[in-house]
């Protein structure tokens, strides 16, 4: 199964060998780091705030705007502040766990997920109760990984629970070699929106492990695979790129997102972009 790295807490000693266990395709849990709510913030832990057009409610920290949900006037100011706080607590566990990181990593979209996990009725291809690496189809990553710090904030205390695979990347990846054709998008698919950026040979590679993946119904049946009780109040960092994860079950969980480009990693060959290159043969960007 994965490693997981228990830390006491931000001043953990333990902490510095955050960046190897995470390089390694493993998580770092803090079992108790909350994230402190204000008193006008508790009324929002709510799924009824959600605009139903999204199952997030998202905060972007280069227009600082909230999106995603249907708070108004004062509430949303409230949400807004709430949302933006919580990136920046992620800073600051990134800060004391991967120091080294920081004048790489890009940060990206913050998110509060009000919604009930196992309540959702979504498509095989969406479904993130079925195990898989995250991709990011309309965002090109070209090569970058994807780097995320979570928060159970559930007030009633339920654990959010999740299944890791215990795979590695690359055996992973080989195991579906044969099945996937990486290949660049043309730049129609820029210039018409369809994405964020060109879609390259790595991108292309991504999206296919992970929809061959979730489509994969006897794999995702006898995929070998650990349950992780993540408690409220606890907080967890982990490339999701790397790391075949499932979300279970759970509500109200906030997550940072970041991309952080492989020369900024302690040892890139550890990296999905240098792993697929390996069993590919080709340079992927």
């Amino acid at each position: 199964m994965a490693e997981v790295l228990e830390l006491s807490g931000l001043d953990d000693p333990k902490a510095s060998q955050g960046v190897e266990v995470l390089e390694r395709g493993g998580l770092v849990l803090f079992p108790s780091l909350p994230f402190a709510l204000r008193d006008d913030e508790r009324p929002l832990i709510d799924p009824a705030i959600l605009s139903g057009e999204s199952k997030n409610v998202s905060y972007d920290p280069t227009t600082d705007r909230l999106s995603g949900s249907n708070l108004e006037g004062e509430r949303l100011e409230t949400g807004r502040a709430m949302v933006k706080r919580y990136g920046e607590r992620a800073d600051a566990i990134l800060a004391a766990v991967t120091p080294g990181y920081g004048p790489h990593l890009q940060k990206k979209r913050t998110s509060f997920r009000p919604g009930a996990i196992e309540t959702r009725a979504l498509s095989p291809r969406k479904d993130d109760k079925r195990l898989h690496v995250d991709a990011f189809p309309s965002s090109p990553v070209q090569g970058r990984r994807i780097f995320r710090v979570f928060t159970n904030a559930h007030p009633a205390g339920e654990d959010r629970i999740w299944h890791v695979g215990n795979q590695d990347f690359e055996a992973f990846a080989a195991e579906y070699r044969p099945r996937i054709t990486p290949r660049a998008a043309g730049a129609w698919r820029e210039k018409v929106g369809l994405t964020k950026g060109r879609r390259t040979a790595y991108d292309s590679a991504m999206l296919q492990l992970h929809d061959k993946a979730k489509l994969d119904d006897g794999w995702q049946a006898h995929a070998p695979k650990t349950r992780i009780a993540l408690p409220a109040g606890s907080s967890w960092i982990v490339y999701t790129d790397s790391v075949l994860h499932a979300a279970m079950s759970g509500q109200h969980a906030f997550e940072q997102t970041y991309l952080m480009p492989i020369a900024g990693m302690a040892d890139e060959r550890r990296s999905p972009l240098r792993i697929l290159e390996r069993l590919t043969g080709r340079p992927l960007l």
